[in-house]
């Protein structure tokens, strides 16, 4: 069997696939991924196929505008210029032209498609003129329809979802599947009536398909339970019986800590790790992160990531700055973990059993937030960019005992198995 898994977006988006192909090669299966090209390097030193697909995506996460010291100049300067309607409209054109082109070429000779996250626009289109069968997989339970939550917020520094009833999710989503109709919908039936296949009037559905799959892991994103009254009692077991739930699929890394990061390490007590992975991020986050450790008496770890979080010198003795590195080997051995939300670190940091704070930024980050929170692993930080004083009444919270043996006991329940689970389903089909 020729498996094509898909996706587009950064290293949190591609990394689960990554360890599905792995699975499924492991299998005896022939695997070919379509990603950006920022990972194709990476992906073909692991003896994987490579096509990429669109432009590079690590400019994306270029700084923003500081919003501690320089908040005051900030705020006197005009707003950036909105694009154009215009402008929106021929950027979703090209990527929906690119994406039927490439993913075509990308799925010759294939027997199924695999897509990850929701910009799969063309690939179940792909699927379906190959007369092949598509999957599609999210990684975070918020981001499919549910009367159970509201859609998760999309914008940069959105404000965390407010509390919603049932009624309310069921308008919010009428209203997330009309802005996907419009959005999307004239593209992709233009490239539909190309190939000679029919219009699509729910893109949304279209794209999700009837059962989508789950990459999360069942305790972190469990799909919502279902206690509700009897007369919507068939409906929602029928809504949760269209969604497979795998468990998450992690990457297992073997990769050795740096002398100079081992040596830092054992040189005081368990450091704070803070890192935005693939995020934009405020200019400098990266000295209010350091000064929030310090104001704890912590020494601090940051990843530059690639919005090259940067320190001045004068932290050289009780900070140390990283690129990327396995969370594997080094979660397990430090005091906390100060992150974005994504779906790949807080399962790694659950993992490890260390206690977490999610500085929650847009899409599901947010529910990741407040599950950490829920689940009493951490603390979730209000939405968009932290001050000393707010992420030092975050991560103090954080660092009470009472989380950490809960994020030991948490840490024993997280499964590992989520990538083979999905590979066996895969064969299955």
């Amino acid at each position: 069997m020729r498996i094509l898994l898909s996706t587009i977006g950064s290293r949190g988006d591609v990394q689960p696939l990554v360890a599905l192909a792995l699975q499924l090669r492991a299998l005896g299966q022939d695997v070919r991924l379509c990603v950006p090209p920022d990972f194709r390097d990476w992906i073909e030193g692991l003896g994987l196929d490579v096509v990429p697909i669109g432009p590079e995506v690590r400019a994306t996460a270029a700084p923003a505008p500081a919003t501690a010291a320089t908040a005051a100049t900030a705020a006197t300067q005009a707003p950036p210029t909105p694009p154009s309607q215009e402008h929106i409209r021929r950027m979703i054109e090209g990527t929906v032209a690119t994406q039927f082109e490439t993913i075509a070429t990308a799925a010759e000779r294939c027997d199924i498609i695999v897509g990850a996250t929701a910009l799969q626009v063309a690939a179940r289109s792909v699927a379906e003129k190959m007369g092949i069968p598509y999957v599609f997989t999210v990684y975070c339970p918020a981001v499919v329809p549910s009367r159970h939550h509201a859609p998760p917020p999309l914008r940069m520094l959105a404000q965390a979802p407010a509390m919603t009833t049932a009624a309310d999710n069921r308008e919010l989503w009428d209203q997330d599947a009309r802005r996907w109709n419009d959005m999307w919908g004239p593209a992709l039936n233009t490239h539909r009536a190309a190939m000679g296949l029919p219009a699509i009037d729910d893109v949304r559905g279209h794209i999700f398909t009837d059962r989508p799959w789950l990459a999360a892991d069942s305790v972190l994103g469990p799909w919502p339970a279902l206690e509700l009254d009897a007369a919507d009692a068939d409906q929602d077991r029928d809504q949760a019986a269209a969604v497979l739930q795998t468990g998450a699929w992690i990457l297992e890394d073997d990769r050795p800590l740096s002398r100079e990061l081992e040596a830092f390490l054992d040189a005081g007590e368990p450091p704070i790790y803070f890192g935005f992975g693939s995020m934009r991020a405020p200019q400098d986050l990266g000295a209010v992160m350091v000064q929030t450790a310090r104001a704890l008496g912590r020494r601090a770890i940051v990843s530059r990531g690639w919005a090259n979080l940067s320190l001045d010198g004068s932290y050289a003795q009780d900070c140390l700055t990283i690129d990327e590195i396995n969370q594997q080997a080094l979660f397990p051995r430090v005091a906390a973990v100060v992150h974005h939300g994504g779906a790949g670190t807080t399962t790694a940091a659950a993992r490890a059993g260390a206690p977490q704070v999610i500085i929650p930024q847009l899409y599901d980050q947010h529910y990741w937030a407040a599950r950490i929170n829920h689940l009493g692993l951490g603390s979730a930080h209000v939405a968009g960019a932290p001050t000393i004083d707010s992420l030092t009444s975050a991560l103090y919270r954080a660092l009470q005992p009472p989380v950490a043996a809960r994020a030991r006991e948490i840490a024993a329940t997280i499964r590992t198995d989520g990538a083979l689970v999905a590979a066996q389903h895969v064969m299955a089909i």
